[in-house]
């Protein structure tokens, strides 16, 4: 059954927000998934870019974060909560998430990302193009996946 609400996604500069953002992750990567809270909660917290999806009740449906790396710039931890899959979330953070970067960094940049395979289609649609082999990270098969800017 679809859910119709009105979905925003936002910039988590606040810490409300984010926690709204790591609530999400909790629930979909560390309980969902078995990812060790541990793997998905790291150092780079502080220093990422966080991005939280809300339903009119200011509810987190979805999250993302990216981050500056020695390589280019890292998208990571786009999750959307498992009754508002299928309805567009997964597009809208990584259309926010892209335009965020721009907005801060520029264009010219490479960026990258390790898309857990369900979530590759997601990433094409963007223009990600899969390099190199299939590898493992926390147990969930993935393919890392690029983009110039």
């Amino acid at each position: 059954m679809p859910n119709h609400q009105k979905i925003k996604v936002v910039n988590a500069t606040s810490d409300i927000l984010k926690s709204k953002a790591f609530d999400i992750r909790q629930e979909v990567f560390v309980v969902e998934q078995h990812v060790s809270r541990e793997d998905e909660f790291d150092q780079f917290e502080e220093t990422s870019h966080h991005i939280v999806a809300l339903n009119e009740n200011e509810e987190p449906v979805g999250a993302a974060r990216w981050r500056k790396t020695y390589d280019g710039i890292k998208l990571e931890r786009f999750v959307v909560k498992k009754t508002h899959r299928g309805q567009q979330i997964g597009s809208m953070l990584v259309d926010h998430t892209l335009k965020d970067i721009e907005e801060k960094m520029g264009k010219g940049h490479l960026l990258y990302l390790n898309a857990q395979i369900p979530a590759m289609p997601l990433y094409s649609k963007f223009g990600f193009k899969q390099v190199g082999d299939q590898f493992e990270e926390c147990n969930i098969l993935h393919y890392k996946m690029i983009l110039n800017t």
